[in-house]
């Protein structure tokens, strides 16, 4: 029989992993001894704050990354295929979810592999939960493009996708880049289209604030730089 793939949830950022990991998805951690993680650094961080019964340098730990090669895939897969539980582990929030894991659970659905997803903190539907926008229709974009004419052009067509279907449109940026994005927004959009930053979700340091782009254009800029955020334009 082949083994069980885990998608295991991280902490957003640092902080008790206790206060946003249920005890079962702990439990779960606590007894896999094999993992695909993005960083292995990090990965050993997050599973020392897990309080593992064996010590770290007896887990297996495989990095799976945008340096991944595809073909390298099916070997990362080997310990379910001879019988052992396996966990996957992003950086931060769900794995598989704007995450090269994706690649991974497809190739485990192609062969059959049974893939458990396990309860944990996603930083795009609890800004959405918070946002006050519609939670009856929206999608996801991932990241803009960075050149600021296609950052434009795609801008535009969220906001006329949005206006369309009354859909609420979700995206990231790298954090360093997130005043970028918000000016350029703030540029293109209509002053009442709405907009949500959510930032440091889960953290004692944690914001977030609707209002429309006319609104944002009269309040001082928001303190956002490096730290993660989600954005959501509602028109």
């Amino acid at each position: 029989m082949t083994g069980t793939l885990h998608l295991i949830p991280v902490p957003l950022g640092p902080g008790d992993t206790g206060q946003v990991l249920p005890a079962p998805v702990l439990e779960q951690v606590r007894q896999l001894r094999h993992f695909v993680v993005e960083h292995a650094k990090t990965a050993r961080a997050f599973l020392k704050g897990v309080d593992m019964p064996v010590p770290l340098q007896e887990l297996q730990l495989q990095e799976l990354n945008e340096h991944t090669r595809k073909e390298a895939l099916p070997t990362l897969l080997q310990p379910l295929l001879e019988g052992h539980d396996l966990g996957l582990i992003s950086e931060a929030g769900c794995p598989a979810v704007a995450d090269p894991g994706a690649d991974l659970v497809a190739l485990a659905q192609a062969r059959n592999i049974r893939v458990r997803p396990l309860v944990g903190p996603s930083s795009l539907l609890l800004a959405l939960m918070a946002s006050g926008l519609n939670g009856q229709r929206f999608a996801f974009h991932g990241y803009l493009p960075a050149k600021e004419d296609e950052r434009r052009q795609a801008i535009l067509q969220l906001e006329k996708e949005s206006r369309r279907l009354r859909q609420t449109q979700l995206c990231i940026e790298t954090p360093y880049r997130n005043q970028a994005l918000f000016q350029a927004l703030l540029q293109h959009c209509n002053p009442a289209t709405r907009l949500c930053l959510a930032t440091d979700l889960t953290l004692t340091s944690e914001s977030i604030r609707t209002l429309s782009l006319g609104e944002w254009r009269r309040q001082p800029p928001p303190d956002f730089e490096r730290r993660p955020t989600v954005f959501l334009l509602l028109a």
